[in-house]
Protein backbone atom coordinates (compact mmCIF):
# COMPACT_ATOMS: atom_id res chain seq x y z
CA UNK A 1 0.00 0.00 0.00
CA UNK A 2 1.12 3.49 -0.74
CA UNK A 3 -0.14 6.80 0.48
CA UNK A 4 -1.49 9.36 -1.91
CA UNK A 5 -2.76 12.67 -0.53
CA UNK A 6 -3.04 11.13 2.92
CA UNK A 7 -5.07 8.19 1.61
CA UNK A 8 -3.76 4.66 1.36
CA UNK A 9 -3.98 3.11 -2.06
CA UNK A 10 -3.15 -0.42 -3.12
CA UNK A 11 -0.05 -0.89 -5.27
CA UNK A 12 -0.56 -2.23 -8.73
CA UNK A 13 1.15 -5.48 -9.71
CA UNK A 14 3.48 -3.50 -11.98
CA UNK A 15 4.54 -1.21 -9.11
CA UNK A 16 5.12 -4.24 -6.89
CA UNK A 17 7.30 -5.83 -9.60
CA UNK A 18 9.31 -2.60 -9.90
CA UNK A 19 9.82 -2.50 -6.13
CA UNK A 20 10.91 -6.14 -6.08
CA UNK A 21 13.30 -5.56 -8.98
CA UNK A 22 14.72 -2.46 -7.30
CA UNK A 23 15.16 -4.36 -4.03
CA UNK A 24 16.86 -7.23 -5.89
CA UNK A 25 19.30 -4.82 -7.54
CA UNK A 26 20.15 -3.21 -4.21
CA UNK A 27 20.54 -6.60 -2.55
CA UNK A 28 22.80 -7.81 -5.38
CA UNK A 29 25.05 -4.77 -5.06
CA UNK A 30 25.18 -5.21 -1.29
CA UNK A 31 26.09 -8.89 -1.58
CA UNK A 32 28.82 -8.09 -4.13
CA UNK A 33 30.26 -5.42 -1.83
CA UNK A 34 30.22 -7.80 1.14
CA UNK A 35 31.79 -10.57 -0.91
CA UNK A 36 34.56 -8.24 -2.02
CA UNK A 37 35.23 -7.23 1.59
CA UNK A 38 35.25 -10.87 2.70
CA UNK A 39 37.61 -12.02 -0.08
CA UNK A 40 40.85 -11.76 1.90
CA UNK A 41 42.88 -13.58 -0.75
CA UNK A 42 41.91 -11.08 -3.45
CA UNK A 43 42.61 -8.17 -1.11
CA UNK A 44 46.02 -9.62 -0.25
CA UNK A 45 46.85 -10.06 -3.95
CA UNK A 46 45.76 -6.51 -4.66
CA UNK A 47 47.85 -5.16 -1.77
CA UNK A 48 50.84 -7.26 -2.87
CA UNK A 49 50.54 -5.85 -6.38
CA UNK A 50 50.43 -2.32 -5.01
CA UNK A 51 53.47 -2.94 -2.83
CA UNK A 52 55.36 -4.52 -5.72
CA UNK A 53 54.66 -1.50 -7.91
CA UNK A 54 55.77 0.85 -5.12
CA UNK A 55 58.96 -1.17 -4.61
CA UNK A 56 59.71 -1.11 -8.34
CA UNK A 57 59.23 2.65 -8.46
CA UNK A 58 61.44 3.13 -5.42
CA UNK A 59 64.10 0.79 -6.86
CA UNK A 60 64.10 2.75 -10.10
CA UNK A 61 64.42 6.01 -8.21
CA UNK A 62 67.21 4.75 -5.95
CA UNK A 63 68.99 3.12 -8.89
CA UNK A 64 68.96 6.39 -10.77
CA UNK A 65 70.28 8.25 -7.75
CA UNK A 66 73.05 5.67 -7.29
CA UNK A 67 74.04 5.92 -10.95
CA UNK A 68 74.20 9.70 -10.68
CA UNK A 69 76.33 9.55 -7.53
CA UNK A 70 78.62 6.90 -9.02
CA UNK A 71 79.09 8.95 -12.17
CA UNK A 72 79.79 12.02 -10.07
CA UNK A 73 82.31 10.12 -7.92
CA UNK A 74 83.99 8.67 -11.00
CA UNK A 75 84.27 12.12 -12.51
CA UNK A 76 85.76 13.49 -9.27
CA UNK A 77 88.33 10.69 -9.18
CA UNK A 78 89.16 11.25 -12.83
CA UNK A 79 89.48 15.00 -12.28
CA UNK A 80 91.75 14.55 -9.25
CA UNK A 81 93.92 11.80 -10.76
CA UNK A 82 97.04 13.07 -12.55
CA UNK A 83 97.21 12.41 -16.29
CA UNK A 84 100.31 10.18 -16.13
CA UNK A 85 98.49 7.84 -13.71
CA UNK A 86 95.43 7.70 -15.98
CA UNK A 87 97.65 6.93 -18.97
CA UNK A 88 99.45 4.17 -17.05
CA UNK A 89 96.15 2.66 -15.92
CA UNK A 90 94.77 2.70 -19.46
CA UNK A 91 97.96 1.10 -20.78
CA UNK A 92 97.86 -1.61 -18.06
CA UNK A 93 94.21 -2.30 -18.80
CA UNK A 94 94.95 -2.76 -22.49
CA UNK A 95 97.86 -5.09 -21.70
CA UNK A 96 95.73 -7.23 -19.38
CA UNK A 97 92.96 -7.42 -21.98
CA UNK A 98 95.42 -8.46 -24.70
CA UNK A 99 97.09 -11.04 -22.47
CA UNK A 100 93.72 -12.54 -21.48
CA UNK A 101 92.69 -12.73 -25.14
CA UNK A 102 95.94 -14.45 -26.09
CA UNK A 103 95.65 -16.88 -23.17
CA UNK A 104 92.11 -17.77 -24.20
CA UNK A 105 93.16 -18.33 -27.79
CA UNK A 106 96.14 -20.44 -26.72
CA UNK A 107 93.95 -22.55 -24.42
CA UNK A 108 91.42 -23.03 -27.21
CA UNK A 109 94.19 -24.10 -29.64
CA UNK A 110 95.84 -26.52 -27.19
CA UNK A 111 92.64 -28.11 -25.89
CA UNK A 112 91.80 -31.39 -27.64
CA UNK A 113 88.53 -31.38 -29.59
CA UNK A 114 86.78 -34.02 -27.44
CA UNK A 115 87.52 -32.04 -24.27
CA UNK A 116 86.35 -28.79 -25.87
CA UNK A 117 83.11 -30.46 -27.04
CA UNK A 118 82.50 -31.91 -23.55
CA UNK A 119 83.08 -28.48 -22.00
CA UNK A 120 80.67 -26.85 -24.45
CA UNK A 121 77.97 -29.45 -23.80
CA UNK A 122 78.49 -29.08 -20.02
CA UNK A 123 78.14 -25.31 -20.32
CA UNK A 124 74.97 -25.71 -22.39
CA UNK A 125 73.49 -28.12 -19.85
CA UNK A 126 74.42 -25.80 -16.99
CA UNK A 127 72.68 -22.88 -18.70
CA UNK A 128 69.59 -24.99 -19.33
CA UNK A 129 69.44 -26.26 -15.72
CA UNK A 130 70.42 -23.19 -13.73
CA UNK A 131 67.89 -23.54 -10.93
CA UNK A 132 68.80 -27.12 -9.92
CA UNK A 133 72.50 -26.28 -10.13
CA UNK A 134 72.06 -23.22 -7.92
CA UNK A 135 70.02 -25.25 -5.45
CA UNK A 136 72.70 -27.95 -5.38
CA UNK A 137 75.44 -25.37 -4.88
CA UNK A 138 73.52 -23.75 -2.01
CA UNK A 139 72.94 -27.17 -0.42
CA UNK A 140 76.65 -27.96 -0.74
CA UNK A 141 77.65 -24.65 0.86
CA UNK A 142 75.19 -25.22 3.71
CA UNK A 143 76.61 -28.72 4.17
CA UNK A 144 80.15 -27.33 4.36
CA UNK A 145 79.13 -24.62 6.82
CA UNK A 146 77.35 -27.13 9.05
CA UNK A 147 80.33 -29.46 8.92
CA UNK A 148 82.70 -26.63 9.77
CA UNK A 149 80.54 -25.43 12.68
CA UNK A 150 80.44 -28.96 14.11
CA UNK A 151 84.23 -29.20 13.96
CA UNK A 152 84.62 -25.91 15.81
CA UNK A 153 82.58 -27.19 18.78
Amino acid sequence: MSTKNGKETALTPEELREQVEHTRDELGRTVEALAAKADVKAQAKERATELKEQAAQKATLVGGQLREKAAHAAQLVKDKTPDPVLDTAAHATAQVRDTATRAGQLAAEKTPDPVREKAESAATMAKANRTPLIAAAVAFVVFLLLRRSRRCR
